[in-house]
């Protein structure tokens, strides 16, 4: 007889991967499918902060901003190898936000989201201090440092999911939701194998549309559901370009339009400045940056930095689709980032919908997803709330202890360069030594792919994470896309193709799990 299922899941964003670790830890089980790869959609197209949203003050989203500070540290708690501290400059800008307006904000910010482990915000003299240097010389003389938090998001997402999976749950990637009926109380959810086009059933005493910005899109599969929410499309794009300053702070600078754009600090190297806010229409699939995108983030930081951006300059972009809430805001920079749920319970069996939500914020709105949804789970492993607590895969360390860990690393593994150890412990945390296993040498690892991307790591990935192709790994596993040549990724989807029938496409369970 086929498996039924507690709950079904659409969606392999951050949502959909959060409500699948949180519910299969309490002991459902569960599966979840996504169409494309985990992440390919609006949760890899993130400013990649874990931060309360200093802006939403100024629209009263004081619940949102509260819940998104306390879930910072958090965060930061259990994976503190994907997500650090980082320092945000905002310069005063005469003839905006009055400078009493921004103190006012700052201690807010500081005070009513439980911050304990981040520094306080502290004023700065821009003409002496070095964070001063890259701004206009003599137009921004005071300013304020605050504290928030940097994550990988797409590293958020799988290491989510390859929780998910090793406490129980079973992740389809590549799996595309094409018809979804009730039969008996019971739902049933026809999906379609995108690599061999291949037809299966998944039956499920409950569902969860967390597709996104295809959150519509699932509702007209068939479900037999007239929405009440309705989703509004707000296009982000970023760009990244070559180093701009020298020290580790990012800046958040205001524009004349009231709208604020970060530059900051990314992958060693490269700056990443985002993010714009338009209404989108379309296929979100074919969302990119437009070059009037690109001009306005390079005019936007212009304003404020002595050195010029140009769109010349640009070495990557990339644009996603926020599906948020539509409350009926008049611009898309208005529209409320907070989650809404819609709770259908058609002849018993419950579809709940998702609509907007931040990165920050996915922990909490997975517990109260549950807490939705609690009379049909009878999970009874784990409490609620116990993902405050658990670390993520390779996070089981103290968020202070992440330079003791990659020195480790050099050490167990001394034929790895400094920035080759530093990025493997970035990525994998702890279980950096289970990719690498036995290795003794640099030729044990296998295939130089370039930019310390080897063969043993690809392995890994597919193993463990559910990548497949080139794209998957440079773009989302890691960003070292940033630094291949297109010949090399070429080179790298040959292997995967030539090496596919070799490799499982279900990722077993990891090493070292729960």
């Amino acid at each position: 007889m086929d498996q039924v299922f507690d709950l079904a899941i659409i969606g392999g964003g951050i949502n959909g991967c959060g409500i699948a670790r949180d519910a299969a830890g309490r002991g459902n089980s569960v599966v979840l499918c996504e169409m494309k790869d985990l992440a390919s959609g609006t949760s890899s197209w993130s400013t990649k902060l874990i931060h309360g949203g200093l802006r939403y003050l100024e629209y009263y989203e004081f619940r949102l901003v509260r819940e998104a500070l306390i879930e910072r540290e958090i965060l930061w708690k259990i994976a503190p190898h994907i997500s650090r501290p980082l320092l945000f400059v905002l310069p005063h800008h005469a003839g905006l936000r009055p400078s009493w307006l921004l103190r006012l904000g700052l201690f807010l910010y500081d005070h009513i989201g439980g911050r304990k482990l981040l520094p306080a915000t502290r004023s700065v003299d821009l003409a002496h201090d070095m964070v001063g240097q890259p701004l206009i010389a003599g137009r921004y003389t005071r300013g304020f440092e605050y504290s928030d938090c940097f994550v990988d998001d797409a590293r958020l997402v799988a290491l989510t999911a390859r929780d998910a999976a090793d406490r129980g749950a079973e992740i389809r990637t590549r799996s595309r939701a094409t018809d979804i009926r009730q039969v008996g109380g019971i739902w049933h959810v026809t999906v379609q194998n995108m690599l061999d086009d291949t037809r299966s059933v998944i039956q499920a005493r409950a569902l969860v549309n967390a597709a996104g910005p295809w959150v519509e899109n699932v509702l007209s599969s068939g479900a037999g559901v007239n929405a009440r929410a309705k989703v509004r499309l707000v296009q982000g794009s970023h760009i990244v370009v070559p180093k701009l300053y020298d020290h580790d702070r990012a800046y958040i600078f205001q524009n004349a339009d009231g709208r604020i754009v970060f530059a900051i600090p990314y992958q060693s190297d490269f700056t990443l400045i985002g993010t714009t806010d338009t209404d989108y229409s379309g296929d979100p699939a074919d969302v990119r940056a437009t070059a009037q995108d690109i001009a306005y983030l390079c005019d936007a930081v212009g304003g404020y930095l002595a050195k010029p951006v140009k769109p010349s300059d640009v070495v990557w972009t990339y644009s996603g689709v926020r599906p948020l809430y539509d409350d009926g805001a008049s611009e898309a920079k208005a529209a409320t980032r907070d989650y809404v749920f819609e709770l259908d319970q058609q002849n018993g069996a419950p579809l709940l919908s998702i609509y907007g939500g931040k990165i920050t914020t996915f922990r909490r709105l997975a517990e109260e997803a549950l807490e939705r949804l609690a009379p049909w789970l009878k999970g009874t492993r784990a409490k609620e709330g116990w993902t405050a607590t658990a670390s993520l895969p390779g996070g089981d360390f103290d968020v202070h202890g992440f330079a003791a860990l990659a020195e480790k690393l050099r050490r167990d593994y001394p034929f790895l360069g400094a920035a080759h150890a530093l990025r493997l412990a970035h990525a994998y945390g702890t279980r950096a030594t289970v990719m690498l296993g036995n290795a003794t040498s640099s030729d044990a690892l296998g295939r130089d792919f370039g930019a310390t991307l080897t063969e043993r790591e690809v392995n890994y990935l597919v193993a463990h994470e559910w990548a497949i192709s080139a794209e998957d790994i440079v773009w989302r596993r890691s960003k070292l896309g940033l630094r291949l040549s297109n010949e090399q990724i070429a080179a790298l989807d040959d292997w995967l193709g030539t090496h596919r029938g070799q490799q499982s496409q279900t990722p077993r369970r990891s090493a070292g799990a729960a």
